[in-house]
């Protein structure tokens, strides 16, 4: 947590959300405090995904609010969102296919535009240190990179973004288990850096290993909520929720 900084960086307080006549969230309330990793679990359908939206925007909130650096932003398009300074690292990636890797990375510091062209290219060093495999691959077509190293894409074109909150969804999806461990590394390496990330994750033993608080979501709502390590050394917990 970053020190002086009392609220949090995003919250939801008592959210409701609906698709049409089904209702998605129950009175749902989490927080994320500046430099803290904060993760969101549960099984299918249990309404994670959907808190991750009601966060970045994607989806109309029916009741209770949403706020973001203490500001109420119940509303807010999430292309105002992303300028107010969240990333979204979504679920399957989703590439710019015909695009190489540098470019998508470049399309990643479009918000950047207005920096020297020097400062984008270091920041793109830093990305291709961060992640070897794309600087290996910088000028391959994205649509034809592996799964693992589309997730290594999505998530360095975030970062490219610098934003102030790292949303990502299921980054171990469909991933395997050598490529969950790079992909879980960046992540670690993300969190001793100071950096804001709220993650959905199935992946669950994982996601506790790095994270500093969680929430279980059941059917929509909170079922239970604590520090990761209380979470992962809890019985009751691990065989509800963890398959343990």
């Amino acid at each position: 947590m970053v020190e002086g900084h009392h609220h949090p960086l995003a919250a939801l307080e008592n959210v409701d959300v609906f698709y049409g006549p089904v209702q998605a969230l129950f009175d749902v309330s989490i927080s994320v405090m500046p430099g803290e990793t904060v993760v969101v679990l549960g099984g299918n359908a249990s309404g994670k995904s959907t808190t991750l939206k009601a966060v970045m925007g994607l989806v109309k909130v029916a009741k209770g609010k949403v706020r973001f650096d203490g500001e109420e932003v119940n509303g807010t398009p999430a292309h105002k969102m992303v300028e107010r300074g969240i990333g979204s690292i979504p679920e399957g990636r989703r590439m710019f296919s015909e695009m190489t890797v540098l470019e998508n990375l470049r399309l990643g510091a479009f918000v950047h535009r207005s920096k020297p062209r020097a400062e984008i290219d270091a920041m793109l060093e830093q990305a291709m240190e961060m992640f070897p495999r794309l600087a290996e691959r910088r000028k391959q077509v994205s649509g034809t990179l592996s799964g693992g190293e589309q997730q290594m894409l999505a998530m360095a074109r975030a970062w490219m973004r610098q934003p102030r909150l790292y949303c990502i969804d299921e980054p171990s999806m469909g991933l395997s288990p050598k490529f969950v461990d790079q992909v879980y590394d960046v992540l670690m390496g993300w969190k001793k850096m100071g950096l804001t990330i709220l993650m959905v994750e199935q992946n669950a033993n994982m996601a506790l290993t790095i994270a500093d608080r969680a929430y279980v979501l059941k059917s929509g709502q909170v079922s239970v909520s604590g520090a990761a390590a209380e979470l992962l050394s809890n019985d009751d917990v691990q065989r509800a929720y963890l398959g343990g």
